[in-house]
């Protein structure tokens, strides 16, 4: 039977504080070291950090960063009917809500968030996965495997944030501190006994996941990525290893990639129980005999001496590897091998990673989140091992990021590739044309080669180049509804354009 940790009101056990009823402004500031300014008991019925979301009875946070400062719009918090305003200055001229201040806000918030919601990490199983590439289907085959019918796995992450039956679309990986205490909440409530969470560099960085109770953390691969915002690979690194100082209990599980060195080194000395997948190296969950085909990969998963064979609707290696540190999470949470099998077989996939779009060209046709050159060689190596004829590649570069890594994305895709479209992305600020000129440094065989800045004439130009039996991979996008131009979100996804010109198609 699986455990969950018991319900966590030790930490504040004078007030039992519901998001229905609310707490008085003195209780939810109890025992820190703030002065409060105005009537201690307004009743808080909500917590806030973002001035345009302030519903009357919220307690807005006020936080200055590097690009903003909220407190710039105090005002409007409290025209919006705010009950209580955490800031580092006090306004005399402020009227209607308390102000409670303390010279840095962003550093009570996680306490604030956790109190208000009733600490909800501490009555779940919370599982965090950090890693350059593979969190997302990592996350995703977690919830398939832990969800039960009268219990479902809550999940967060790039795509979609899942509590029940309900799905929020994401806009960050990592949402911010009070919404992950919120949508935490919400999981209990629905009654989830797990949840699944991508943990990415910047949010470990900024304190995003700070006063989570993570159970268990998982280190998928690293690769070089947001080396715009990190600088360099040693801080890219060291930001992931963030997980494992929360994660630093005997109590506490670690799975870590046996095949990636830097796994390893990301758990550092945590005092967590460590436990290692891989196909490579030795690992205490390791894949071998490996048969992969266009309906999806089986294996055999040695473990404690014994062996098993596992399916999955999923192709390539690298899918391996993510069904493996699956495999471990949930053989560690309580699942047996027999339960893991079964499920296992009917994961439905993920949006946009390797998703088919159905046609009736006799094309097969990939919507595939790859953006980064690693990323870009896995999936393309996987789509060489089982293709049948040609492959065609149509893929662009994110604006607004680390530009060296164009070139070596359109070499990646060159590798693989019979024709290689280049188009845009999400340009952002920059101009599309020259993000493909950037990147079309990389290629070596011009040939191969067409630039087509416009996204839709390229997937367009793509499908009519393709024969039957030919793969048509789109890259970089995946599941995303819209692109980023010039300041604006323009609804494009490539999986609809691409149904609904082989749709007009002949």
């Amino acid at each position: 039977m699986i455990q969950r940790k018991p319900i966590g009101w030790s930490k504040l056990k004078s007030s039992r504080i519901c998001m229905g009823n609310g707490i008085t402004v003195k209780k939810l500031f109890q025992g820190l070291d703030v002065e409060i300014k105005g009537c201690k008991d307004l009743e808080v019925t909500g917590v806030c950090s973002h001035s345009k979301f302030v519903a009357p009875g919220n307690l807005f946070i006020a936080k200055k960063g590097t690009n903003f400062d909220a407190t710039e719009f105090i005002p409007d918090a409290a025209s919006a009917g705010a009950t209580a305003i955490l800031t580092d200055l006090y306004n005399p001229f402020l009227e209607g809500p308390a102000q409670v201040i303390h010279p840095h806000p962003d550093l009570i918030e996680a306490e604030i968030a956790d109190r208000f919601f009733r600490y909800p990490s501490q009555e779940l199983f919370l599982i965090g996965i950090t890693g350059t590439n593979g969190k997302t289907t990592t996350s995703y085959l977690i919830h398939h495997l832990l969800t039960r019918k009268e219990s479902p796995c809550g999940l967060m992450g790039t795509i979609e944030t899942m509590i029940g039956q309900h799905r929020i679309p994401s806009e960050l990986t990592t949402a911010d501190i009070v919404t992950n205490q919120k949508f935490l909440r919400e999981m209990r409530d629905q009654g989830a006994e797990n949840g699944v969470m991508e943990v990415t560099s910047h949010a470990l960085e900024q304190g995003r996941v700070a006063g989570l109770d993570f159970d268990m953390g998982i280190f998928t691969n690293f690769s070089q990525d947001h080396l715009d915002y990190h600088g360099t690979m040693e801080n890219y690194l060291a930001a992931k290893a963030k997980l494992f100082t929360i994660i630093n209990a005997p109590e506490k599980i670690a799975v870590l990639n046996a095949d990636d060195a830097a796994s390893l080194q990301a758990f550092g000395a945590s005092r967590a129980k460590a436990v290692t997948f891989g196909i490579e190296s030795p690992a205490d969950y390791q894949a071998k005999g490996m048969h992969r085909d266009l309906e999806g990969t089986s294996f055999i998963l040695a473990h404690q001496g014994k062996e098993r064979r596992f399916k999955m609707p999923l192709i390539g290696d690298f899918n391996v590897l993510n069904a493996l540190a699956a495999i471990a999470a949930c053989h560690q949470r309580g699942l047996t091998f027999e339960q893991i099998q079964r499920r296992l077989a009917t994961f439905p996939g993920v949006p946009g990673r390797l998703e088919r779009i159905q046609n009736d060209r006799g094309v097969h046709l990939f919507v595939d989140f790859a953006h980064t050159p690693e990323a870009l060689e896995k999936v393309l190596s996987l789509l060489t091992q089982v293709k049948e004829k040609k492959i065609l590649t149509i893929f662009g570069c994110g604006g607004d990021r680390d530009p060296s890594k164009r070139p070596k994305m359109a070499a990646a895709v060159e590798k693989f590739s019979d024709h290689v479209i280049l188009t845009s992305d999400n340009p952002r600020s920059e101009d599309p044309m020259e993000i493909c000129l950037e990147a079309a440094k990389g290629i070596r065989e011009t040939r191969k080669l067409l630039i087509e800045v416009d996204r839709k004439a390229a997937i367009a130009k793509g499908i009519e180049l393709a024969k039957p039996g030919d793969v048509v991979l789109l890259a970089g996008r995946g599941h995303e509804p819209f692109q980023k131009i010039g300041g604006r979100l323009i609804p494009f996804d490539d999986r609809e354009v691409a149904r609904e010109i082989c749709s007009h198609s002949p």
